[in-house]
């Protein structure tokens, strides 16, 4: 009895799971999946936060320094006791057991600079994080919308498998009253075969862009899930493209930015190197053979400003300065790109819509008409099954075309929105 139960509950277990792994997924949930797993910005969390937690030592003092042993002690042990002086009188040992503590007082200018260099570090990183974001949601938007377009094919090629099964069953049936030419029945025999054909490249491509959405989800490949086919046009028209848009949108530009003001830190951290640190000293001495007990205290100060110790922070500030002309030149470089892509595709987006309008306006509705004229006549003896099978060819073919220019409208527009940076 137990065993059965246990067997219903794992039965209900399988069946549960197995239904939400097919579930039907839309592309906010698939965008909003990607955002929350993917392991390369979880690396970029990781990183962020240890650069965080680094930055948190800034103020911290050099450890305190101690030191213990034996202080100008003659090698002679018997030198250490008191020794008669030949006059009755005694003289003092030689030699003396030491304790010191060294502390060096950090500049706080210094570690002012250090402090705000360090907690400034993971802002680079935050804007990469963004950055590499973009790119995932760009390529889960180009899998989406081919898996679009791949079923939207799969139900033309289903609509015209239906027709083309009425051709060849229409000319069965006459070919046996002797009313059919035998030649158009297996042209149309041929395209069923063709449209079988078509299907099963299509439904492997569509295995293939749930093997990428997968891998882009960070679970196992093999999980079976349908999208939910819904997509729609953006118009960007009216969408501002010059320097100012791109700088507040563009992630890897804000990336360079932070940098520049980064290294600009990193020079004011150099520059209060520079500054000189004081410590002090203190020794406590306890004399052997009656000697007695002794001390220094001693006040010490680095001196890094003097020409041989200054000659590396003085190369580490020039370097910054050099390296800050490099990243400006690269923001310049990547923002004259993205401005004459962004305006370029704006443009081909403008004409593949007018296109696509063509299409769903003349083009495929007049070829619809010219078929159910041609069956009609068909239908009535009037035309032959080859005038009808070239109808139906004409459209099939237009059809197929139609949706691959709606694939590269909606590649042009994720591109735009990659360009832009628009989430």
């Amino acid at each position: 009895m137990k065993k059965n139960i246990l067997l219903i509950v794992l039965s209900i277990f399988l069946i549960a799971e197995d239904s939400i792994a097919q579930r039907t997924m839309s592309l906010k949930e698939l965008l909003d999946s990607v955002r929350n797993v993917h392991p390369l910005l979880r690396m970029y969390d990781n990183d962020i936060r240890s650069m965080d937690e680094a930055a948190k030592g800034a103020r911290s003092w050099m450890p305190i320094e101690l030191g213990t042993g034996l202080w100008m002690t003659p090698f002679n042990p018997n030198r250490w006791k008191k020794m008669e002086d030949g006059m009755g009188g005694f003289e003092e040992g030689m030699g003396q057991y030491m304790i010191s503590v060294q502390q060096m007082f950090p500049n706080r200018k210094r570690q002012d600079a250090e402090l705000a260099y360090m907690s400034a570090m993971s802002s680079v990183e935050k804007e990469k994080k963004n950055f590499s974001l973009n790119q995932l949601y760009a390529e889960v938007k180009k899998n989406y919308y081919d898996w679009v377009i791949i079923q939207k094919k799969i139900t033309v090629l289903a609509e015209n498998e239906k027709l083309v099964n009425f051709m060849i069953q229409s000319a069965e049936l006459r070919y046996k009253n002797g009313l059919e030419k035998i030649n158009a029945y297996y042209k149309a025999k041929a395209a069923l075969g063709t449209l079988e054909k078509m299907r099963v490249m299509l439904e492997n491509e569509i295995a293939l862009k749930r093997i990428a959405l997968n891998t882009l989800l960070n679970r196992d490949k093999g999980v079976i899930f349908s999208i939910d086919t819904v997509y729609r046009f953006n118009d960007y028209s009216d969408e501002l493209v010059d320097s100012a848009r791109l700088l507040a949108a563009r992630s890897d530009l804000k990336a360079v930015a932070k940098e520049i003001q980064l290294n600009w830190l990193k020079f004011g951290a150099e520059k209060a190197k520079l500054k000189p640190e004081f410590g002090i000293r203190y020794e406590h001495m306890i004399g052997f053979g009656g000697l007695p007990m002794q001390y220094s205290l001693m006040g010490m100060v680095k001196i890094p400003f003097t020409r041989g110790a200054s000659r590396m922070y003085k190369a580490n500030m020039e370097s910054i300065r050099w390296r800050n002309e490099s990243l400006q030149q690269e923001k310049q470089m990547i923002l004259n790109e993205a401005t004459g892509m962004a305006q370029s595709m704006r443009n081909e987006i403008g004409a593949k819509q007018k296109q696509i309008r063509l299409y769903e306006e003349k083009i495929i509705p007049a070829l619809r008409n010219n078929y159910s004229a041609y069956q009609l006549a068909y239908e009535q003896n009037t035309e032959e099954l080859f005038m009808l099978f070239d109808a139906w060819e004409t459209l099939n073919m237009t059809q197929l075309e139609y949706l691959d220019q709606l694939k590269e409208l909606l590649s042009m527009q994720v591109e735009l929105e990659r360009i832009l940076e628009i989430k």
